[in-house]
């Protein structure tokens, strides 16, 4: 059996208390445990986190400079359990402050996508994907 894995995504934020109140409508669930006030990890599953760092926090990881606003250096897709679930993050997210469907949603009958970008410009893309045995031959 192979062991569990999982991801810890780092993303550095200009307001803490407003990236978490965005990851909260989301449905992330705070971790006080891992957080303090220049950062606050955020709970997707049991397998990925989300650590949102204050710039000062983050520029103690990397000497490497914070993405200008309104450029992207990745997308971060997580699934949900359906379409009107894709739906409902991008509506929470836009209400809470992100924006919505930066790039065209995608609905390939099999699989469903939509953009979001989050306050400080980190681009998240939920989908749904049909798992059937009938729609895995048309991956």
């Amino acid at each position: 059996m192979m062991p569990v894995k999982m991801i810890f995504v780092s993303l550095p934020v200009a307001d803490l208390s407003r990236a978490r109140a965005f990851y909260e409508a989301l449905g992330f669930i705070h971790n006080p445990a891992f957080s303090d006030e220049s950062g606050a990890a955020m709970v997707w599953s049991d397998a990925i986190s989300v650590m949102l760092l204050t710039h000062a926090k983050w520029q103690g990881f990397t000497t490497r400079p914070i993405c200008p606003t309104g450029s992207s250096e990745v997308s971060l897709a997580i699934t949900v359990d359906s379409r009107a679930e894709v739906d409902a993050m991008i509506a929470a997210g836009a209400a809470a402050g992100g924006t919505a469907d930066a790039n065209p949603p995608e609905d390939h009958g099999f699989t469903y996508q939509r953009t979001l970008v989050d306050p400080d410009g980190h681009v998240w893309e939920p989908f749904w994907m049909d798992r059937s045995e009938k729609s895995a031959d048309a991956v």
